[in-house]
């Protein structure tokens, strides 16, 4: 990768793998390079960011080309430089998805600082937990935000978390739910026009190979979240492999994939401007004011790349649109899902909306590691409900419980080889006892990354679910993820989570939000038992189904198996998952009570 994507370093690597030990493998060492100078090589009027964002107007589009994008580097470089930012510092930002993450994400990669962000949605708990972590120097946030068609004022949460970090000098304050206000410049603070208006010349700090670009984090649903450390050139590495050879991108390319800048795959997004092409930015609602929202976005700007979720398609289907019938989307060569495994009708429904076979990138990784190791593949077939092939140079494998290799049988997914991309290490965990607990203490020396997955004798594979969440009915072990692919597909239900309560003789309880103007009634309840009998199997008919108005989720949109489990069996709140770590806490309290509410089916 190094050679065929002319890596630049300003100093030689010493050899490519020092120690190939898990954990602690040393890529390229004696190499020094800037992952920032890779992203601005490129200095023309070429588009470097697409953005659209419900706060701005969703019928304007901001272009940002490279020649621009280098000069608002400059500025917010020089701006951090002024209040004392340099090499090891830590900057974190409270942005949403829109250009100026992007610009001050790569000024604090040029000093060689550390970057982390938080989507502004998250609530200041959740925020503190992770940057509280840091010591950070410099806190970068906006005033609120429009999503929905709701404004949120973010002004008091912004001095909270401020208040909450010791450690700052600096709060930079961009105007971006009330652009015409003027932020007061009292005390620390400053706001974003005064930060970026001064400029200099564009320089790059050389930084050794796995000195650190960001901390992204776990979803920290027990205790604090893990602060993940990855090396400026193990994530360009990586991104270079991940985007131009899995999934085929190029210069010309739109790369897109529905995110924010509280997870991964903003960051990995971000992998398309070493490769000189564009990235699109998105904020706002995916459903506002409509399903449509994102493929008309789409088609206007020209993505080329669209990545979503597996949760997004699923809605669409529920939405019956055709995007692809009702909109020039001929652009679009191709279409990425993540985040939990697409169904066979997820994939089915991508074809028919777009009225053409089209490619289907479903990939599966981790924040652990900042990429996807089960990746897309211009030339391999694509099969509904299946991840295509194991990314290249990624040693993934399914082991027994001994910690044998499988084929053609589900066990857990583990990584045997290093990868550039993983940790360099956890924060604040200076001998690595919390890094190797984590990852290595099941299988030692092997990365075990917590999902159940049968690997094909192709090579292809089908995960099933997190394997600490699941299924054990009658012998019949089962990940979670098949049991949603039925329910769900079901039209009235919206989303459901199913947890396994108990020891010996556990109870099977599911819970289902249902669609608009459904009521769960004994039909509705034999319809669903019948269809898990006949399409599942007998031991998965559920003891007690409950209605519920929303699924507790993460931050980033992933369904709380565990923790839900933990407290239906009695444990508290507080030991059950820690409240910051989830996106809608009330939903916890509301479902607890309607497992009480609902007796248990009798057989």
């Amino acid at each position: 990768m190094w050679e065929h994507f002319g890596v630049r370093s300003s100093r030689r690597y010493e050899r490519v793998l020092a120690r190939d030990t898990m954990p602690g493998a040393s890529w390229f060492p004696g190499a020094e390079l800037s992952y920032a100078e890779h992203a601005l090589a490129r200095r023309d009027d070429h588009p470097a960011l697409i953005a659209r964002s419900e706060t701005r107007g969703l019928e304007n589009s901001t272009n940002v080309t490279y020649a621009e994008l280098a000069l608002q580097v400059a500025a917010v470089r020089a701006g951090l430089a002024r209040l004392g930012v340099t090499r090891g510092d830590r900057v974190v930002a409270y942005l949403p998805n829109i250009p100026e993450a992007v610009v001050a994400l790569l000024a604090t990669s040029s000093l060689g600082a550390i970057w982390s962000s938080c989507a502004p949605d998250f609530g200041t708990r959740a925020v503190v937990d992770r940057f509280s972590q840091l010591d950070a120097k410099v806190l970068l946030g906006v005033d609120g935000y429009r999503y929905g068609g709701r404004d949120f004022d973010r002004t008091r949460e912004l001095a909270d978390i401020e208040r909450a970090l010791p450690s700052l000098e600096a709060t930079i304050v961009l105007p971006y739910l009330r652009p015409d206000a003027t932020p007061a410049r009292t005390g620390k603070r400053m706001s974003w026009a005064e930060l970026a208006s001064q400029s200099a010349p564009l320089e790059f700090a050389q930084l050794p190979f796995e000195h650190p670009l960001w901390v992204l984090y776990t979803s920290g649903t027990t205790g604090l979240p893990k602060g993940l450390v990855h090396g400026q050139g193990g994530i360009l590495l990586e991104h270079l492999k991940s985007l131009a050879l899995h999934q085929d991108l190029r210069a010309d390319d739109r790369f897109f994939w529905f995110t924010t800048t509280g997870w991964m795959m903003w960051n990995y997004v971000l992998g398309v401007l070493p490769l000189g092409g564009t990235a699109v930015l998105f904020d706002g609602s995916p459903a506002y004011p409509d399903m449509e929202t994102l493929w008309r976005f789409a088609a206007d700007v020209g993505v080329t790349y669209f990545g979503t979720s597996a949760a997004f398609i699923q809605a669409c289907m529920k939405a019956d649109i055709a995007p692809g019938h009702e909109k020039d989307l001929s652009r679009v060569r191709a279409v990425g899902s993540t985040g939990a495994p697409l169904s066979p009708q997820g994939f089915r429904w991508i074809v028919d909306a777009f009225g053409r076979p089209i490619p289907i990138g479903s990939v599966s990784g981790g924040t652990d590691v900042c990429t996807a190791f089960l990746q897309s593949c211009p030339l391999l077939p694509v099969r509904a409900g299946e991840l295509q092939c194991a990314a290249l140079g990624a040693k993934v494998e399914a082991y027994s419980a001994e910690g044998k290799p499988l084929v053609g049988e589900v066990g857990e997914l583990v990584i045997t080889r290093p990868l550039p991309s993983m940790p360099v290490y956890l924060w604040d965990d200076p001998d690595g006892t919390r890094y190797l607990t984590s990852y290595f203490e099941v299988f030692p020396g092997v990365w075990r990354h917590g999902d159940w997955i049968r690997f094909n004798a192709d090579g292809s594979s089908v995960i099933y679910g997190r394997s600490d969440a699941t299924l054990n009915r009658g012998g019949v072990r089962m990940g979670t993820s098949e049991f949603y692919r039925i329910v769900e597909q079901l039209p009235e239900i919206q989303d459901s989570l199913v947890v396994e309560v108990g020891g010996d003789n556990a109870e099977l309880v599911l819970f289902i939000v249902l669609a608009p103007n459904i009521t769960l009634d004994d039909a509705l309840r034999r319809r669903i038992n019948d269809t898990l009998r006949r399409e599942l199997s007998p031991r998965h008919v559920p003891d007690r189904i409950i209605a519920v108005p929303e699924i507790p989720k993460t931050l980033n949109g992933k369904k709380l198996e565990v923790p839900v489990k933990r407290l239906l069996m009695g444990q508290p709140l507080a030991g059950a998952v820690s409240e910051g770590a989830v996106a809608n806490p009330a939903s916890l309290g509301t479902l607890v009570n309607a497992y009480k509410e609902v007796a248990p089916r009798i057989s």
